[in-house]
């Protein structure tokens, strides 16, 4: 049996924590984070708001792996160091998006938007925006100087209509 390395579940401390809190105070006017974030590796976060403390959680990684505790919600980015929001993450924490939100104008650039594609505008703006559709957020893009680069997963975008 080949066994695989696995990089072990992280429970952020208070510090780390905080931390992630002012870039997303500075990034989107959030202020708060409703639970436990957990990551594996550098890159991906998870927000964990269930009845296990994190004394409980990193007890049972030390017993076997834990693939992930809580919902995808954010990730920070290699290239900058700020965070990009998942779709569920932008929604989780929509009541507290005060800054960098881009609302779609037509129902064409949300379908666009939706089906994966970047969208041709120039924003003045050259960070990650909080893509918004009249009241629901769907996922963060990523504004340069003539379009908002899109980060919807394949497996998350709308299908082309056929006729």
């Amino acid at each position: 049996m080949i066994q695989q390395k696995f990089t072990p579940l992280n429970v952020m401390n208070e510090k780390e924590k905080k931390e992630l809190l002012k870039k997303l105070g500075e990034q989107f006017g959030i202020k708060e984070i409703p639970g436990i974030i957990l990551s594996r590796g550098k890159e991906r976060m998870f927000l964990f708001s269930g009845n296990i403390s994190e004394e409980k959680l990193k007890k049972i990684e030390k017993e076997i792996v834990i693939e992930r505790a809580g919902i995808y919600f954010a990730r920070i980015d290699e290239h900058t160091g700020k965070i990009r929001l998942s779709i569920e993450g932008s929604q989780m924490l929509k009541d507290q998006i005060k800054k960098n939100i881009y609302e779609i104008s037509t129902k064409d650039d949300f379908e666009k938007w939706m089906q994966g594609q970047d969208l041709q505008i120039s924003t003045g703006k050259r960070e990650f925006l909080i893509m918004k559709y009249k009241d629901n957020l769907v996922g963060t893009g990523k504004a340069s100087e003539q379009k908002i680069s899109n980060y919807i997963p394949k497996n998350r975008r709308l299908k082309h209509k056929q006729n």
